[in-house]
């Protein structure tokens, strides 16, 4: 009968040696009540109503703000770092007023799938060598990552409120696993941006009320990703040609001189600058054709080429009027409604 080990710095060191092997960039832990801030933060996003149609935020924010609630038997949170680093600038195709403008994590393959992956085998290799149980969890949960991440010491919340590292810089996904084992932890990061606001500078639609705060409801990742119907007629213009997310506060970011190329070519995939024209005259078997096994095809045909309708708007490219007007009488109101605006704004 296999041995199990018990030492939980022999368990620890394994486990970093194995969380390589699969293919994780970094690994810290922390406690399930590391960051007891959490619950006031949460709360204070939730009352300024800055999670827009995000409901379900709201919903399961008392798991989400106290993963001791949500799990109680975790004992310990392994918080996991995987690259994803660009291998061009991808603030280059915001000049290609054609295209249309990709953030860099859904160009390729669904991160959900790959890394959700590679944590279930690091924990079933955690069972296997040590026991115990676990619980893995890849952005779809209510795990407010970043925070527990902090708390690991993968890194800090920036000015942006996304994570950054000075060993890693910003292009990272997280993973969590929940365990009942007692780890060693990490200490805490603390932020590094110093007077630094380049940032919240960058920002098209100024969706920063403040430092390391966010407005959803004004950030492009949230309007044309989670957003539902047709998109404030003011915030149109500041949309450009970004069609799925928005990567600009991460790119500006000074910490990515110490970025990491990613090891994973399979998210470096082809979805980075698709013709405006061409995506337009989708259908929704078209759609879901192109972009199966694409974290993109969750937003739906409709949403998709709403806001194409939107970049085709921004264009100044005359010769796209037609491809707007050809959806004028589309099923979808918010997609005629995105054809009209467009048209108007090229005529």
């Amino acid at each position: 009968m296999r041995c199990l080990i018990s030492d939980p710095a022999e368990i620890r060191q394994r486990l970093e040696e194995q969380a390589h092997v699969e293919g994780f960039s970094a690994l810290g832990i922390c406690a399930p009540d590391a960051a007891p801030a959490l619950p006031e933060r949460l709360a204070a996003f939730l009352a300024d109503g800055h999670q827009g149609q995000m409901e379900w935020l709201a919903d399961r924010s008392h798991w989400r703000a106290d993963p001791t609630a949500l799990w109680p038997e975790a004992r310990s949170i392994i918080m996991l770092a995987e690259l994803y680093t660009p291998e061009h600038d991808p603030m280059q195709v915001l000049h290609q007023k054609d295209r249309g403008a990709v953030s860099v994590y859904a160009q390729g393959k669904d991160y959900h799938d790959l890394v959700k992956k590679r944590l279930k085998r690091l924990g079933r290799w955690l069972i296997d060598t040590a026991g115990g149980e676990i619980k893995v969890f890849v952005d779809t949960a209510p795990v407010m990552e970043k925070p527990l991440a902090q708390a690991a010491g993968l890194g800090w919340q920036g000015k942006h409120t996304n994570l950054l590292s000075r060993q890693l810089g910003s292009w990272f996904f997280l993973g969590a696993i929940f365990t009942t084992h007692e780890l060693p932890r990490d200490a805490p990061e603390v932020q590094h941006c110093g007077n630094c606001t380049a940032c919240l500078d960058a920002c098209p639609t100024k969706a920063f009320p403040a430092a390391f705060q966010l407005d959803a409801r004004r950030c492009i990742s949230y309007l044309t990703i989670e957003h539902k119907g047709p998109v404030d007629p003011e915030l149109r213009p500041l949309l450009g040609n970004r069609i799925y997310g928005c990567d600009d506060c991460l790119a500006v970011c000074p910490w990515n001189k110490f970025a990491q190329a990613a090891t994973e070519m399979r998210y470096h995939g082809p979805h980075g600058a698709p013709a405006l024209a061409e995506l337009a005259m989708l259908d929704d078997a078209g759609f879901r054709a192109l972009y199966s096994g694409s974290p993109i095809k969750r937003i739906g045909r409709d949403r998709m080429v709403r806001n194409v309708l939107y970049a085709i708007g921004n264009s100044g490219l005359a010769e796209l009027r037609p491809v707007a007007q050809s959806l004028l009488d589309d099923p979808d109101p918010t997609v005629a409604d995105a054809a009209r605006w467009a048209s108007a704004r090229l005529k």
